[in-house]
């Protein structure tokens, strides 16, 4: 089933995608289920927002494709690699990723990313599917230059449009080998498949949830394959995992 929230000229609401229509559902289906209303609208008639904006935290995950890590000169660490985007950073399909003037190298990486469906603390890795909602698509947008430069990820990871997500949660994902390919104006740049994680699903779920509570909406970015590249003003970033759909955003200079 895809998820969709969109506007449609009254707001933020959810949905269901049924072929070229959204069945209007009655809220947020984490906390109201998947109850609909009379209402469907064409998809030509509305815009696909963000599928979701954390009430609490982006959870992302470093240097969990062993090639990635490899490119970058980096060893694949034993435990998962967590730092936090904060929600600010996230932006919707079609939302402009603006390059901040404090960097003159950011990076594309596209990602699989966990929605996070009910509160969890110490979850197991056999339980983590109860706590999941879905699966939609990330781009870990990264000031490589900046990172590299303050030794830690919060500014470089962190500026605003810096998480594009979407364009749907599919609630039906199950992870195996599904493709997950990133293009930048039409060119191949990353073509993996999500089972090349060296840190599964549900362990990242088991992790993440051994050291801070996890709230429904909540992310989890589960790290990208190699291939991650600079992006330029003009540019269209386009990421699409097998299963769920396309996420393209356009890239533009922020003002100062």
């Amino acid at each position: 089933m895809k998820v969709a929230r969109f506007s449609s000229g009254t707001g933020a609401r959810y949905g269901i995608i049924d072929g070229d229509e959204i069945v209007v559902l009655t809220g947020d289906p984490m906390f109201n289920g998947f109850e609909t209303t009379d209402e469907r609208l064409p998809l030509s008639e509305i815009k696909i927002v963000a599928p979701v904006i954390p009430r609490s935290k982006v959870v992302a995950i470093g240097r969990n494709y062993a090639e990635h890590a490899k490119e970058l000169g980096n060893e694949t660490p034993s435990e998962p690699m967590m730092f936090l985007k904060p929600n600010t950073s996230v932006v919707g399909p079609g939302d402009a990723i603006m390059l901040p003037p404090q960097s003159e190298l950011v990076s594309f990486e596209g990602e699989l990313a966990v929605v996070i469906g009910s509160i969890a603390k110490n979850v197991a890795e056999a339980d983590a599917d109860s706590v999941i909602f879905g699966y939609t698509i990330a781009n870990d947008v990264t000031a490589r230059d900046l990172q590299k430069k303050d030794g830690q990820w919060s500014r470089a990871k962190g500026f605003d449009t810096f998480c594009p997500l979407g364009p749907v949660i599919e609630t039906e994902f199950e992870v195996a080998s599904q493709s997950i390919r990133t293009t930048v104006n039409g060119d191949l740049k990353q073509d993996g498949t999500v089972d090349q994680m060296v840190h599964s699903v549900a362990s990242l779920v088991a992790y993440a949830s051994s050291v801070f509570t996890l709230l429904p909406g909540d992310l989890i970015l589960t790290g990208t394959p190699a291939g991650v590249g600079p992006i330029v003003h003009g540019d269209t970033v386009e990421i699409t995992i097998e299963g769920i759909g396309t996420l393209s955003n356009p890239v533009r200079t922020a003002s100062r």
